[in-house]
């Protein structure tokens, strides 16, 4: 079992940077892959980012890649997102999941564990 709580959203000009960050609690975390997902007000929830449990491999959504980067900290326990150029469009409740499987995978129902979810507004 592992519990996963998001920070670091907030509300953002467009062009603008927030680093989102999701602390897990256990001492397994290196064995999970995690991703980050996101969704909209009435939208289904959206795959961002994907990290396998070393670090050595990330996964992006094709409209996001180049904007939002996934990282991991595995001594502390800690995955990040990092999204610059913000765009309205990017509005939206921001997860982090973890899942044992050894591939990452963009399907939420893949992911057994989730944060509660960081709210992320970018303004214009």
């Amino acid at each position: 079992q592992v519990q996963l709580v998001e920070s670091g959203g907030g509300v953002v000009q467009a062009g603008g940077s927030l680093r989102l960050s999701c602390a897990a609690s256990g001492r397994t975390f290196s064995s999970y892959a995690m991703g980050w997902f996101r969704q909209a007000p009435g939208k289904e929830r959206e795959f961002v980012a994907g990290i396998n449990r070393s670090g050595s491999s990330t996964d992006y959504a094709d409209s996001l890649k180049g904007r939002f980067t996934i990282s991991r900290d595995n001594a502390k326990n800690t995955v990040y997102l990092q999204m610059n150029t913000l765009k309205p469009e990017d509005t939206a409740v921001y997860s982090c999941a973890a899942t044992g499987q050894l591939l990452i995978s963009t399907l939420p129902r893949r992911y057994a564990y989730w944060g509660q979810g960081t709210q992320v507004t970018v303004s214009s």
